[in-house]
């Protein structure tokens, strides 16, 4: 097991598919096999948005790991996938080597689906303020391709809901064409409450440097995950529903492919 935590690269560049890391060592869990390395490019599930898939080769491409899922505990990030032959492999080369170095390859398309959709959510939170619902407090964020959606605490008359849901989808779409600067960056306790209104969770303690992200100049949230470089690349967005239920507003939206 890594004592050492893997450095978070995608933290300093969201839009980057490829690199090098040093390889640390494999976990055999079950049946699933794991590599860890020094640091990487592919995010790992949470936060409402699903992992990277990709692969990681040494640097002659002669030993290829596809990369199918990837999570992180403890600071260190698991990469599960199974070995395959990308050329002919001579004995002795069917693992990575401890201090290895390899390369990285994140699957693009991938990638920026998963940020087209993280970041439409966050956008989401954007036009309830400007639709004057902003008591409604943002909640679990589901941003999967399947039945991507946005929950909020708090309740929406009935009678509103479908007026609601058109305002919403116009203003999104109204912001997506504006277009505007994405960006990420990790802050005192300070900085970030200033960036996102003075409004930070409870989780975050003022000892913490959270990572904030901003959807141009629109106030920021905390965010690990990864997004567009311009709201613009969002895309035309659908909300296909809102619905209510036991003090939860749920809205619910597609991207128009």
């Amino acid at each position: 097991m890594a004592s050492q935590s893997t450095t978070l690269a995608y933290f300093e560049d969201m839009w980057q598919t490829q690199s090098h890391a040093t390889f640390i060592a494999s976990v055999l869990e079950g049946t699933r096999l794991a590599l860890i390395l020094d640091r990487t490019i592919f995010y790992p599930q949470g936060g409402g948005q699903p992992a990277d898939h990709g692969w990681i080769q040494d640097v002659h491409q002669q030993l290829k790991f596809c990369v199918e899922d990837v999570r992180i505990r403890d600071g260190v990030v698991y990469h599960y996938g199974l070995y395959c032959k990308a050329q002919e492999v001579h004995e002795g080369t069917d693992a990575f080597s401890e201090g290895q170095e390899v390369c990285l390859y994140v699957d693009q398309d991938r990638r920026v689906l998963n940020s087209r959709l993280h970041s439409a959510g966050h956008l989401l939170d954007v036009c309830m303020q400007n639709l004057g619902l902003a008591y409604l407090e943002p909640g679990k964020g589901h941003h999967f391709l399947d039945g991507p959606f946005v929950e909020y605490k708090g309740s929406i008359p009935a009678t509103e809901l479908e007026s609601t849901r058109e305002g919403l989808e116009t203003e999104i779409n109204h912001l997506i064409n504006l277009g505007g600067k994405v960006k990420a960056n990790i802050v005192s306790y300070e900085e970030a409450s200033a960036m996102c209104g003075s409004k930070l969770p409870s989780y975050i303690s003022k000892e913490d440097k959270p990572r904030i992200v901003c959807l141009g100049e629109n106030f920021g949230c905390p965010c690990g995950g990864t997004h567009v470089a311009d709201i613009s690349c969002i895309g035309k967005v659908k909300v296909t529903q809102i619905r209510v239920k036991k003090g939860v507003t749920k809205v619910s939206y597609c991207l128009a492919m």
